[in-house]
């Protein structure tokens, strides 16, 4: 038998109230119940948990599984707890280290294949984090998102197995950004240069991005 609690943020408007994951492993029937008012969407990670557990080279306990998201009382949506329920349930099992764990608070959608995908709400889950001085760790494509409150507090990670390797101290998360694009240098004259002439600049900024013929003529 095992209990673990991991740390993660519901997504309600604005705001990211605090969520705790607690997964119980006990003996009797296998079987994996899911409780605390979630929605049809969060019932449905307990497949993705599943595969996803097993498909990431880990032990996919054969025992009763019971998962709480508390508080009972607070609507839970979408598949941002998948990540923190996989790791309740490995943590629970003793597969992964869960000393560190109480640093740490976890939101990720969940692929089959071990994977993380991207989920909303993660800039307010990021600045709730960072007021009670936690690490978030998110999947690779929301660091943008997190890097606008801390980019040496947050991290991402690209699947299951990675954020077990940080929690193992096997591996180090960063936080992942989005290169940024060379800013191409302005070259002659620019049209807010030009004082009047309202459809003269108007028909040259269509011509432009429409990529027309242009013929300009005037009165000498």
């Amino acid at each position: 038998m095992g209990l673990a609690i991991i740390h993660s943020r519901a997504s309600v408007g604005v705001q990211a109230p605090s969520v705790s994951v607690e997964v119980h492993i006990s003996n009797g029937m296998p079987g994996f119940t899911l409780v605390g008012l979630p929605e049809t969407t969060v019932k449905e990670s307990k497949d993705r948990v599943r595969s996803a557990i097993i498909n990431s080279n880990f032990q996919f306990p054969a025992k009763r599984i019971t998962v709480n998201l508390a508080p009972a009382d607070l609507p839970k949506e979408g598949g941002r707890f998948d990540l923190p329920i996989a790791l309740g349930i490995l943590a629970a099992s003793e597969q992964i280290a869960t000393d560190r764990l109480k640093n740490y608070e976890f939101v990720g959608e969940l692929a089959l294949s071990g994977g993380l995908r991207p989920v909303k709400g993660v800039l307010p889950a990021a600045l709730a984090a960072s007021k009670v001085g936690r690490h978030l760790v998110v999947p690779h494509v929301n660091g943008d998102q997190a890097a606008l409150v801390g980019k040496e507090q947050h991290k991402s990670a690209q699947s299951l197995l990675e954020v077990c390797a940080e929690l193992c101290g096997q591996h180090r998360l960063n936080l992942y950004q989005t290169p940024k694009r060379k800013t191409v240098e302005k070259h002659g004259r620019d049209l807010q240069d030009i004082i009047g002439q309202q459809q003269g600049k108007r028909a040259l900024e269509i011509a432009a991005a429409g990529n027309h013929n242009l013929l300009l003529s005037c009165l000498k």
